[in-house]
């Protein structure tokens, strides 16, 4: 299978660097073939451009290239930090930028584009992996995780995507390494129960 991992935190030793090297160990351990996009590093422009909003536009060769890992992908796991309930910039600028008409969905002949889509994403699974320093009640009670419903509603439903799950790890601001490590072991089950080694 093709996996798709995508991870969003400016600073290289953050925690979020951990999850998404784990992921990718586990991921290449049960034979799976990893698109690994590190954003920040990748100097990923987040800027979708006027003409870009047309689905019919030349893209760039690199955008070309992310939005083929995204078709192709047989799974996608997000890595990021919740900031004010949003994924950072360069995440979402993907998200605009790849996401796009034609090869995340589409919309049926004739409907000027106020219909519901039918998404086109082949991924049967999408891993979301958060951290946060905002507590997990609090979250939910005062903020209504907005996390959760951005991209399971607005997003990977919106494209096709049956098979949506979520994970969140805090306070990371007052974890210990015990329990880092203890998170860590919670994402090689989750990557492996949803992506597990690959029969040949």
């Amino acid at each position: 299978m093709k996996i798709l991992i995508l991870l969003a935190h400016p600073r290289k030793g953050s925690f979020n660097h951990a999850i998404a090297r784990t992921a990718a160990q586990v991921l290449r351990g049960n034979s799976h073939r990893v698109f690994f996009r590190d954003l920040y590093s990748e100097k990923f422009n987040p800027v979708l451009s006027a003409p870009e909003m047309d689905e019919r536009c030349r893209l760039s060769a690199r955008i070309q290239r992310y939005c083929r890992e995204a078709a192709e992908a047989d799974g996608i796991i997000i890595v990021h930090p919740n900031w004010w309930g949003q994924p950072p910039g360069v995440l979402k600028g993907w998200v605009d930028r790849v996401l796009r008409p034609g090869v995340a969905y589409r919309f049926e002949e004739g409907d000027g584009g106020e219909g519901v889509p039918k998404g086109l994403l082949k991924a049967g699974c999408v891993l979301i992996f958060n951290t946060s320093n905002t507590p997990p009640g609090r979250e939910r009670e005062v903020f209504g995780d907005p996390l959760d419903n951005l991209w399971k509603n607005c997003i990977f439903r919106f494209c096709g995507v049956k098979r949506i799950r979520r994970k969140v790890f805090g306070v990371i601001v007052t974890s210990s390494l015990r329990q880092r490590k203890a998170w860590l072991e919670q994402v090689r089950r989750e990557v492996n129960r949803h992506f597990p080694a690959f029969k040949k």
